[in-house]
């Protein structure tokens, strides 16, 4: 059975916008969609470490904000780039709020 945490209502997070939410686990960066869809990522570029949670959200992938590698919301990926991944967290909308699963950010720490 999986463990949702609630961070956050869903109006937070900006349409095509993201916020750094701190948890008991860490920080993470959660992005909403044009389409209302949710993402929960580590919020480090794989290239400079830059902050994801203030790129550009578009589509389904969101633009670094220092040297404009586009990452993929769906899988972490750098797209265009031989090498290069973010973890993603399992995210969902229920009843207007944001949840994350609690054992993937857990599993996270322990890493």
């Amino acid at each position: 059975m999986t463990d949702w945490i609630d961070i956050a209502p869903l109006e937070n997070v900006p349409m095509r916008g993201a916020r750094m939410v701190k948890t008991a686990f860490g920080c993470v960066a959660v992005f909403r969609t044009a389409e209302d869809e949710v993402f929960a990522l580590d919020n480090a570029c794989p290239h400079k470490a830059g902050p994801l949670a203030e790129g550009i959200v578009h589509g389904k992938s969101v633009t670094c904000p220092l040297h404009n590698w586009v990452i993929s919301l769906e899988t972490g990926r750098a797209q265009g780039a031989d090498e290069g991944r973010v973890a993603t967290y399992p995210a969902r909308v229920e009843n207007g709020r944001i949840l994350l699963d609690r054992a993937f950010l857990r599993a996270r720490v322990a890493a």
